[in-house]
């Protein structure tokens, strides 16, 4: 998919800047975006966080056992840093016959199959449980990414990981991407999340690429706080 021309937000404030969609092969390191700086950032944030959340994540769990059948954790397949894929953990939010699910009630409402292709995400979603909306509405589903951050496959901060088909629709900024590893969170999360369109996310991205630096990231860090607080744009 082609990319329309769109802006991009500061990780400092929230004026509109103006975002380069043109790739050369000097934006594609054959390491990942920041290097050990942000590698040992990483790794210190979410060593600290996992032993000080342990305590939640044990009572998540148990919440999520005991709500619907199923898991507890659920892995979906993503595409990371220079391409490789990885299993990006969460806690299960949805049913487990979500596939099946989802078609039949986008049979039964053609009018939100648009929205779907687009967006690739529905505001009121059949497959997600009851606990899951309360998880995915303050992001606590996301806390396994952080065994994901250890393990090398994100990062804290950077683009949302994303699956094949949607690594397409970032066209020429898809390089981008892929010189990063995926983030928990990042301008986009801290940017209105699903109340942006897809290419106002592809813009985002790319002008957190081309942008980063360590203090950027501290900056997005503290910025996710009030986002996820308010639950603006999550769903």
């Amino acid at each position: 998919m082609a990319m329309m021309d769109s802006v991009g937000f500061s990780a400092f404030d929230e004026r509109p800047v103006p975002v380069s969609t043109t790739v050369t092969s000097d934006e594609k390191p054959a390491r990942a975006l920041g290097g050990i700086a942000k590698r040992g950032l990483d790794t210190l944030i979410a060593g600290t966080a996992l032993t000080l959340l342990s305590p939640l994540f044990l009572l998540v769990a148990m919440a999520v056992k005991f709500a619907s059948p199923g898991p507890i954790f659920y892995g979906h397949k993503r595409i990371g840093h220079g391409g490789a894929s990885f299993r990006c953990w969460k806690f299960r939010s949805m049913v487990t016959d979500g596939d099946r699910v989802l078609e039949e009630y986008l049979v039964k409402h053609p009018d939100e199959r648009e929205e779907w292709e687009t967006n690739r995400k529905l505001r009121d979603d059949p497959r997600v449980t009851r606990i899951g909306a309360v998880l995915r509405a303050y992001s606590v589903d996301e806390l396994p990414q952080l065994i994901n951050v250890l393990l090398g496959d994100m990062s804290i901060v950077g683009p949302r990981p994303v699956v094949q088909d949607e690594l397409d629709m970032y066209g020429e900024a898809a390089p981008l991407y892929l010189s990063t590893r995926p983030g928990i969170t990042g301008l986009w999360q801290v940017s209105g999340r699903s109340d942006t369109s897809y290419d106002q996310r592809v813009a985002l991205d790319t002008r957190y690429v081309q942008a980063w630096s360590l203090w950027s990231d501290l900056m997005i860090i503290l910025r996710t706080v009030p986002a996820v607080i308010s639950s603006k744009g999550s769903y």
